[in-house]
C-alpha cells in the first residue's frame, strides 16, 4: 500500500529532525493526522512564527527575538563581562543558567567541528568569538564530551593561547546522587583525574 503523497511529505520532513528516525517520524505523522484540526494548526502556527520571530543575537549568536537588538544575556548589565562561556548550542546556555554558578557572557558556536559532517571552523562562529576576546579575562570551554566537543575544544584551546587568552575546560565528574558502580569507565576517570582538594 502506497501513503498519499502528503503523509510521505510530513514524515520525510519529521525525519530531518534531530534525534527522530524513520519510524518515530511515522508515528508522529500519524500522532498529527489523528488530532483535531485546530491543535495541528496551532503547532502549525507555532513553527511559523519561531521561524519569523525569532533570529541570533549579533554579539553572542544565542536565540532572541526577532525585534530585540541583543539577548537578554548580552543586555543584562549585571553580568561579568570579563568572563566569556563558549557553547556549542542555545540549549546549552539553558541548562548552564539553571545551574545558578555562571553570570558572565556567552558565546553559542551552534555546532561543532566534524569534518566527516563538513563542519568546519568556517561553519561555526569561531571567527567572531576571536573578534569578542578584546577585555575578555578567561574563556570557559564548555563543550560537549563527545569526541566533536573534545576536538572542538582543543581547537579553541590552542587559538586561544595563540592570543595570550586564559581557557579553561569544564570539569568531568559524577551525576549527584549517582552510585559509582553505575558510572562508565571515562567518567570516572576523567573524575578521579581531574579531582580537586576538599
Amino acid at each position: 500500500m502506497k501513503y498519499p503523497s502528503a503523509l510521505v511529505n510530513l514524515i520525510r520532513e519529521l525525519g530531518r529532525l534531530p534525534g527522530i528516525g524513520p519510524k518515530s517520524a511515522q508515528r508522529l505523522a500519524f500522532h498529527l493526522f489523528n488530532q483535531p484540526q485546530e491543535e495541528v494548526l496551532r503547532l502549525a502556527r507555532s513553527i511559523e512564527e519561531a521561524v519569523s520571530g525569532l533570529s541570533r543575537c549579533l554579539n553572542c549568536f544565542n536565540v532572541m527575538s526577532s525585534d530585540q537588538g541583543v539577548c537578554s544575556v548580552c543586555d543584562d548589565t549585571g553580568r561579568d563581562r570579563k568572563t566569556l562561556c563558549v557553547i556549542e548550542q542555545p540549549a546549552d546556555l539553558l541548562a548552564i543558567e539553571r545551574s545558578g554558578e555562571y553570570r558572565g557572557l556567552y558565546h553559542v558556536l551552534h555546532g561543532s567541528l566534524s569534518p566527516m559532517n563538513g563542519v568546519g571552523p568556517d561553519q561555526l562562529t569561531i571567527e567572531s568569538l576571536l573578534e569578542r576576546l578584546s577585555g575578555i579575562g578567561e574563556v570557559i570551554l564548555a563543550t560537549s564530551t563527545t569526541v566533536e566537543g573534545e576536538a572542538t575544544a582543543m581547537y579553541l584551546g590552542k587559538l586561544l593561547a595563540e592570543r595570550g587568552v586564559s581557557a579553561s575546560r569544564i570539569a568531568y565528574g559524577l551525576p549527584v546522587g549517582g552510585d559509582l558502580e553505575y558510572a562508565d569507565e571515562v567518567t570516572l576517570g576523567r573524575a578521579i583525574s581531574h579531582r580537586r582538594p576538599l
